[in-house]
């Protein structure tokens, strides 16, 4: 067999290999706990809407992440940075927490993937938008709760599939 055949096998080999290795998932970091920290949120008078906001996102986080939390691993906190509600659906304006507005609501986070003796051991910065219109018609007085819970889920929907993993 001569050297170039054999050269072009192991080419071969090779590509296969590291071709194997791409197409292998990867595997997801499992978490002790999660916890939401909207302090930045009631630092800027938030309140209500921040508490309300944690237990959306807890019980959301919850569910995109059930898999995942076994007891075992660093804890997962999701620091909630600006929240950017639209006053109601169709205003062309709105409040702006860090530059939204318009026709979309707004939640800014980051993940901080946390080690046992409280280190950061990793962060990953996230920010979901949804129209404002998915919470129903402006005028229902339940609207903007249901656009905080939207809010909340499409975050930690997002956040499960796109945290990097170990």
């Amino acid at each position: 067999m001569s050297f170039r055949r054999l050269s072009s096998i192991g080419g071969f080999g090779f590509a296969l290999l590291v071709g194997s290795a791409a197409l292998t998932p990867l595997r997801a970091e499992n978490f002790s706990a999660l916890r939401v920290d909207v302090g930045p949120l009631l630092a800027q008078g938030g309140g209500l809407q921040a508490e309300a906001l944690r237990a959306d996102l807890t019980a959301a986080l919850r569910r995109s992440f059930a898999d995942r939390l076994d007891g075992r691993g660093p804890t997962l906190v999701v620091r909630v940075r600006g929240l950017s509600i639209n006053p109601y659906a169709g205003s062309g304006s709105g409040r702006s927490g860090f530059g939204g507005g318009g026709q979309s609501d707004y939640l800014d986070g980051e993940a901080l993937i946390v080690g046992p003796r409280g280190e950061i051991l990793r962060r990953h910065p996230q920010l979901s938008a949804t129209p404002a219109s998915f919470g129903g018609a402006w005028y229902d007085p339940e609207s903007e709760r249901r656009r905080l819970a939207a809010i909340a889920e499409h975050y930690a929907a997002w956040l499960a599939r796109s945290l990097p993993s170990d």
